[in-house]
């Protein structure tokens, strides 16, 4: 498991990975060619990855989000140390806050 901030990644087994998504195109890549795993709303800082792969995101805003690494990456944000990630499957999940009557994703 690797955390950066409020991102959570843990190392998933290929079989979990949902059919629908195994082959899914993915989301784009920012401006530098990162995948965005978390934008900070107040500082326009990113948790991100670099390198080849596929972010994959499921329906809803609070669902974790899949990251396919094929050749391995590194999570990088401007406040914090890389993360090198070896090649595989991962769920990111954000951390979540509750507020009165509902839980939301933690605003950078």
């Amino acid at each position: 498991m690797y955390r950066q901030g409020d991102v959570l990644i843990v190392p998933l087994d290929e079989s979990a990975v949902p059919a629908h998504l195994a082959d899914a195109p993915g989301e784009r890549r920012d401006a530098r060619g990162r995948l965005v795993l978390a934008l900070g709303e107040v500082t326009g800082h990113a948790h991100a990855v670099q390198g080849p792969g596929r972010l994959l995101r499921e329906a809803g805003p609070l669902d974790p989000m899949l990251l396919h690494l094929p050749d391995g990456g590194r999570v990088v944000h401007e406040e914090h140390a890389p993360i090198p990630l070896p090649k595989g499957w991962y769920r990111v999940v954000r951390q979540r806050e509750y507020v009165p009557g509902a839980v939301r994703i933690v605003a950078d």
